[in-house]
């Protein structure tokens, strides 16, 4: 790992880190130096995220923590006054048609994917500014916050809210030496999609991606190390797009 990406001596906290993305996310900032803190619902997941970090050598704590919460958040204060890299990962989608889609569906996904960077986002703000020292703050949003994509109306919306939240964070908490990003993936294979790419739906989609693929998890690994380290110093503010050219991709 170069030593420009190193993060040891800093502590990560990663969000919806109980699988997929947050714990691949999880793993890597370990493996490039930081004690990493894992939070999520699903707790015996998270334990098993645990395991893995450590068995690798490096250091991981898990906490129970539901992002929709603000007193969940409340009881994880401890841990996010020594946090130095806060992941807002923790997301979730309903596939529906927009007609169909439910007030219960709306306020899950929006609840989850927006008001729960929102908390988590002021809740390092302020143990930031209460201790006088900086933070990078890394936002999971996606391609659909950027353009839009049938079935998912709240999930777009709310992956919308994420890029906007990253950017008024960024302008408001500069002040504190706190620097807010966000990381913008198109379609990633993961565990839950993976046998979707195989299906005609998923070879037509693939077809309208210019490099013609999914992306692998570790091609996230680069944006997310710049923004974790001291190479982004100067960045704040920022979208990070890696998506294979999808957004750039003719109508």
């Amino acid at each position: 790992m170069p030593d420009l990406f190193s993060l040891h001596g800093k502590t990560a906290f990663v969000t919806g880190a109980s699988g997929g993305l947050g714990a691949h996310f999880a793993e890597v900032l370990a493996q490039a130096g930081a004690e990493v803190i894992v939070g999520a619902r699903r707790e015996a997941a998270l334990a098993a995220v645990a395991e893995r970090i450590r068995a690798a050598g490096g250091n991981c704590t898990t906490t129970a923590l539901d992002v929709t919460s603000s007193d969940s958040i409340a009881a994880v204060e401890p841990l996010l006054a020594k946090t130095d890299i806060l992941v807002n990962n923790a997301g979730i989608a309903v596939d529906k048609p927009f007609l169909d889609a439910t007030e219960a569906d709306w306020d899950a996904v929006v609840d989850t994917n927006a008001k729960g960077m929102f908390l988590m986002t002021q809740a390092l703000g302020r143990a930031v500014q209460a201790r006088g020292s900086g933070g990078s703050i890394i936002n999971i949003a996606s391609i659909v916050g950027l353009r839009q994509s049938a079935r998912i109306a709240s999930y777009a919306a709310s992956k919308a809210a994420a890029v906007q939240l990253t950017k008024v964070a960024a302008l408001e908490l500069a002040r504190f030496g706190i620097r807010v990003n966000a990381i913008c993936p198109g379609y990633i294979e993961t565990d839950i999609n993976a046998g979707f790419w195989e299906t005609p739906a998923g070879q037509a989609m693939m077809k309208r991606i210019p490099q013609r693929r999914t992306g692998q998890a570790s091609e996230l690994d680069g944006p997310l190390l710049l923004l974790a380290s001291d190479a982004s110093s100067y960045m704040t503010g920022s979208v990070i797009v890696a998506d294979g050219g999808h957004l750039v991709s003719s109508l």
